[in-house]
């Protein structure tokens, strides 16, 4: 099968999953940290926690670094100073919490935003509520593509023809890489995408099994710096600089049921984003517990910029690369996905 029909054939297979993932909810359910259901605690907008008039919410993150922000804010009491007792539910991605956050199971998601105006345009109501986290506008990214330095990658065009691994087809890495090519003159659909887990990917490289990957921390600044790997470039930086790598999102359903409520979460993300952006060595701090990470590699992370506001011209960018590459059709309007007053 070619690379064009290769990536075609990975476009309807991931909508189809996001649409699959929507109508069979979450299986076997997101239980809270406490063991209770957060649809009935959080959405009454008060108590169930036992701690006075806190309003209970259970926020589902995935186990990266950017994540432990929220457990930051937790420790930290900044959440409670805002009424709110927050839990959290761990989940393998963002589109993985989109049914549990549909459902109700959970009240809050934080996730790539791809992935919740795909959902929107595959009939599932979500609110992006908050900003979270965005790229490096300038300097060294906390995203970019590695490649082999004997396989004579220079350049983004220099990918035509190449083999290169995401660890999501059509996702945020894959449309900014393939835009990057275009921008360079490089026929963005002659790239072979393959799909590895990132801790997959240094072994497909070395093994010459694939020619470049696209990485984030810590594997970025690792291998970017191993001999016999050589950096391409920084896709976001090239395409969209600044793009949001993640918000923080609810169903609609829920969003505007609780007005109140989700004041008070946006209120106490702003804080809490806010107090990350300007403390990363608390960051690093939790991520060693958090995610069980060797204090010397979390010493050393390249963290994302820490934002509660919704970067809306990177997220009309990010729709633009969405229909220019086929993973929507149609008109998207965030206006109807975007909830951040």
């Amino acid at each position: 099968m070619g690379s064009v029909m290769k990536h075609m054939f990975a476009k309807a297979a991931a909508a189809g999953s996001v649409l699959a993932l929507a109508l069979t909810g979450c299986g076997g359910g997101s239980p809270s940290a406490t063991g209770e259901s957060s649809g009935s605690t959080g959405s009454s907008g008060s108590g169930g926690s036992g701690e006075g008039s806190l309003t209970k919410l259970t926020v589902g993150v995935i186990p990266i670094a950017p994540s432990a922000a929220v457990q930051l804010g937790i420790n930290e009491g900044i959440f409670k100073e805002h009424g709110l007792d927050i839990s959290l539910d761990t989940a393998q991605g963002g589109a993985a919490m989109l049914p549990a956050v549909s459902t109700g199971d959970l009240d809050v998601g934080v996730g790539n935003p791809l992935s919740v105006i795909l959902a929107n345009a595959q009939g599932l109501n979500m609110d992006i509520v908050t900003g979270y986290t965005n790229s490096k506008s300038e300097g060294d990214d906390i995203t970019g593509v590695i490649a082999d330095a004997d396989d004579n990658i220079d350049s983004w065009a220099d990918l035509e023809g190449k083999t290169v691994a995401v660890n999501t087809l059509n996702g945020q890495g894959d449309l900014t890489i393939m835009e990057a090519v275009a921008q360079d003159g490089g026929d963005p659909q002659a790239v072979n995408f393959v799909e590895f887990a990132f801790s997959d990917m240094p072994g497909q490289l070395e093994a010459g099994n694939i020619d470049a990957a696209w990485f984030p921390e810590p594997f970025l600044t690792q291998l970017a710096n191993k001999q016999g790997m050589e950096l391409v470039g920084y896709n976001y930086q090239d395409t969209i600089p600044g793009l949001s790598t993640m918000v923080t999102f609810s169903s609609q359903k829920f969003a505007e049921g609780n007005p109140e409520v989700m004041k008070q979460y946006r209120a106490a993300m702003t804080e809490v984003l806010e107090f990350a952006e300007q403390n990363p060595d608390r960051v690093r701090e939790v991520m060693t517990e958090f995610l069980n990470m060797p204090e010397k590699t979390a010493s050393n992370l390249r963290l994302e910029k820490f934002d509660a506001e919704v970067k809306r011209d990177k997220l009309q960018a990010l729709v633009g690369l969405m229909q220019k590459y086929g993973v929507v059709e149609g008109e998207i309007k965030l206006d109807g996905i975007i909830n951040a007053d």
